[in-house]
């Protein structure tokens, strides 16, 4: 007589599932993206947050810009969107930062923020974008009209 086989173990549910994304990505991004994982039938509010690549920057008129990580950007993503989640426990958050080479208009930061109310959501999105701008270590090298480049921490 055989046993009976044992019963699959069930997957483990993720370490914080108010963090459903948050990481640092070398391909395109969108908010529409990180929206879609966050949403669900029980939120009022879904506010979301695309920084993008502007044509200027400190009166320079700028073609492209190249970012760079630390290889604790990741890490440091994901510790930034718990963060944010603990202060606001009643959220779901997605967070994207790119890396690469990107073009003006191109997406360098989308971070999607739901809950059941809209004060919430507006707060924590803007303390996540806030502190992913602070504390992840990516650094930009813009490239200017003139010929000129400049590294920046994109802090």
């Amino acid at each position: 007589m055989t046993a009976a086989p044992a019963p699959s173990p069930s997957p483990s549910p993720a370490p914080d599932a108010r963090v459903v994304l948050a990481d640092v990505v070398d391909r395109g991004i969108t908010v529409d993206e990180v929206s879609a994982v966050v949403a669900t039938d029980q939120d009022g509010a879904v506010v979301t947050f695309a920084g993008v690549v502007r044509d200027h920057d400190g009166g320079k008129g700028v073609t492209a810009l190249d970012y760079e990580r630390h290889p604790s950007a990741g890490d440091v993503i994901a510790e930034v969107a718990r963060t944010v989640a603990d202060a606001h426990p009643d959220v779901r958050i997605a967070v994207l930062h790119r890396v690469g080479s990107l073009g003006i208009g191109d997406v360098a930061l989308a971070a999607a923020v739901a809950s059941s109310h809209r004060a919430q959501a507006f707060a924590a999105c803007g303390e996540l974008v806030d502190l992913v701008k602070e504390r992840v270590p990516i650094w930009k090298h813009q490239q200017f009209t003139d010929g000129t480049d400049e590294w920046v921490a994109a802090l």
